[in-house]
Formats: C-alpha cells, structure tokens, sequence
C-alpha cells in the first residue's frame, strides 16, 4: 500500500509539473494551471509538497523543487493575501523543509514571509485580520473565526524558536488568548468574530469549518512548546465541547452544532473538515472516543462511498455533497493505527484509497468532486492533497520509523514540525 501510495502521488506530482510548473494548483481536466491571487504566483503546491517529496524517498523531484523555491520565491507582491491559508500551506511548508533539509534559504524565505505577515495582528484586539497586503502591510475584513485566529501559533511559534525573534510567538499568542477570553460562559465559541470590536457575529458552535483547527492548536502548542496556557485552555475547551456539541445519538457519536450561550442543539450536521477530531483526542489519549468518532466518520464514507463535505448524520444524508480531496479522515485512521497497532485502520485507509483513485484519479492527477452522489468531476487538484491526503496515506502503511510522533508535530496541513530547541 505505501508503494501504491507513493506511485499515485509521482501520478499527481507528474500532472502538475506538467502543466502548472511554477504556478500555484494545477486544473487537471483543462490542463491548466491557476493561480490564487491576480496571477502571482506563490508556488503554494511546490512550497506545501515538498516535505511530502522528501517524506517519500523522491529525492530529484525534491531537489529539483527546493532549488526552483530557493531561486524563484519571492514575497515582494503587491497582492492581499488570507493570512490563515498563507501561513498554514507556506509558512508551515517552508519550515518543515528547513528543518527537513537544512537549507538556510528557505528559513530566510520563511522570516521573510513572516514579517511581511506581521501587521496582520494590528487590531485593536490582537486577533488578526483576515487579509494583509504582502508589499505594502495593508489590512482588510476584520469578520474572522476562531480557526483563522487561533490556527497560527505553531507556525508563528516555530519561526519564533527558530529565527530567535520572540515577536512571532508573541503576537501570535496574544491573538490566541484573546480569542479564548471572549468564550461563552459554557467555555464554547462561536463561529464568527470581529476582530476590531471583539463581538460575535456568528453564535453557532461546533467543531467544523471556522472553528476546527483552533481546537487542535490549543492542544498541539502545548505538544510542541509545553505551553501550559495552552494546555489549560485545551482542557477547558475540550470538556465543554464533550459535554455540549458531543451528540451521542442512535447512530454513533458524532458532533453536530449547538448554541455557544445556551448549548441548545441547533444543526446535526458533520463533515469532512470535522473528521479531524479523532486525531486530536488520539493526541489527548482519549482513544475510545476517537474510536467511536473515527467509527461514525467511516459511515458518513461508506453512505455514498465516499465522504461528502457536510452530511446530517440524523438524516443520513448528504447535506453539501462536494468532495474536495480533504485528508482529515484519513489522518485520523494514521493517528488511530499508530495508537493502537489495530490493522482494521489499515483495511479503512484501503476503502478511503480505492474510493479516491476509482473516482478522482483523472489522466494528468487528480480531481476533486462536485457531488459524491454523482461522482460528477470538478477541475482542480489543490496542494493539500499533496501536502496532506497523500502524506498521511503514505504514513498510514509506512513503517512507524518514517516519523517519530515523540518529537514531532504536524501542522494543520500536515507540515511536520520537529522539536529542535
């Protein structure tokens, strides 16, 4: 399986060095690459795939991409960028291929990067806006989330540790804190805040899109940093989401969507994005409700075959039916075998793989879908497929030495990041 994994991944690599070399996604089916900001390119597949080619044992493509990174990249772009993404694919990308290869241009590029995302936290609270302008500093749209503010301390911190430069983990720190104060009195947030007046704007609370990662960063910062802020808050955080967005229905447990003052159940529905939780309770130790979780998860797959974006798990049913390629259920079947030793994690990556080439695998890559209910194709194939799915596939059926979980910690798109200090 992990020598399938690694030939599927040559397959996707091949597609885009094809056809969108020095550009950021490739669009398999046009043939065509895109470009996420006004045609700049960032590199964001190159920077977010090369610690995967580095992972896999592709030692010329890897080469051949650090150098093209190394000569190529630059920063100096007139163009608004999303702080959140920017930071979790490139930032995070080049900092675990700095620790991977010792290449001190990358870190350059990487403090670089961080600098010129620096104002980005310049509010009057400390939560960052959502968009800063690389060349000139320039903020925008102060109606953020809690995952957009709190997915940025491991990143953030890293650089921090590594470039000796306290400002990084400070700032990023700060936003994170202030983002936990303004938790309800259930200790839940919501899915929507402005960060200039520190309100809420969005009530609803559950462990999806705008809210996921800022779960797991409270607990992997204390992984990686032995931060015990972060600790405590994890903790907090965790028993209130357990006790209140937890739905252990007839159908399994899942976590649907509650009122972040009251805890009143208001959605009963699950995704893809959601599928991440597992992992973290793996982290935490909590093994049987990650069990149970990663159970439900394998349910919501196998109802059309393959997972949808957003599923009612009441009604069993595909409520937004996309399949963008996501990995978070498959990096969760990683965390759970690695836990365990239990092989049936193994037969599900097996399930999760087969679906995926049977219905993705196009002749230049891979594809993500419009509707699982159809298998209608859509035309792109976006870098965490590379950065993540493929990875944590590989990592699933690669031997427990490819990576030591006692010193590492994945960023939310799975760029490893090694305790050095």
């Amino acid at each position: 399986m992990a020598e399938r994994v690694r030939a599927e991944f040559l397959h996707a690599w091949q597609g885009y060095s094809k056809y969108a070399w020095g550009h950021d996604e490739l669009k398999p089916l046009s043939k065509t690459a895109h470009d996420w900001y006004d045609g700049q390119t960032l590199l964001i597949t190159p920077v977010d795939s090369l610690d995967t080619l580095i992972l896999l044992g592709f030692e010329e493509e890897a080469k051949r991409t650090r150098e093209y990174i190394d000569a190529n990249l630059s920063f100096d772009k007139d163009v608004y960028v999303k702080n959140f993404e920017i930071t979790i694919r490139v930032l995070g990308g080049l900092i675990s291929a700095y620790q991977l290869t010792g290449d001190a241009k990358l870190l350059a590029l990487a403090d670089d990067l961080g600098t010129r995302l620096l104002p980005v936290f310049d509010s009057p609270t400390g939560m960052p806006y959502v968009y800063v302008n690389l060349k000139t500093g320039k903020v925008k749209d102060p109606k953020s989330n809690p995952a957009e503010i709190g997915t940025l301390l491991l990143e953030f911190g890293t650089l921090a540790k590594l470039t000796k430069k306290d400002v990084y983990y400070a700032k990023a720190k700060k936003a994170l804190l202030e983002m936990y104060k303004r938790r309800s009195k259930l200790n839940l947030v919501g899915d929507g805040i402005n960060v200039e007046t520190g309100e809420w704007i969005g009530k609803s609370s559950h462990v999806g899109g705008g809210i996921d990662s800022y779960y797991e960063y409270l607990l992997k910062a204390w992984l990686l940093f032995g931060d015990e802020d972060c600790h405590r808050m994890w903790l907090e955080s965790r028993d209130a989401m357990n006790q209140h967005v937890a739905d252990d229905s007839p159908a399994g447990l899942w976590y649907g969507s509650v009122d972040m003052d009251s805890g009143a159940r208001t959605g009963t529905e699950f995704g893809a994005l959601e599928a991440f939780l597992p992992a973290v309770f793996v982290l935490d130790g909590d093994l049987d409700r990650a069990r149970r979780l990663e159970d439900s998860a394998f349910a919501m797959w196998k109802a059309n075959g393959i997972e949808p974006d957003v599923y009612d798990y009441r009604a069993q049913k595909a409520t937004y039916p996309s399949y963008p390629l996501r990995p978070e259920i498959v990096e969760s079947a990683y965390y759970l075998r690695h836990a365990t030793g239990d092989t049936r994690y193994l037969e599900m990556g097996q399930t999760f793989f087969d679906a995926i080439v049977a219905h993705c695998r196009v002749e230049n890559g891979y594809t993500t879908l419009k509707s699982v209910v159809t298998n209608e194709q859509d035309d792109l194939m976006p870098s965490f497929f590379l950065a993540e799915t493929l990875k944590y596939f590989y990592l699933l059926y690669a031997p427990d030495s490819a990576l030591d979980l006692k010193t590492i910690v994945f960023n939310t798109e799975a760029h490893p990041f090694k305790r050095t200090w």
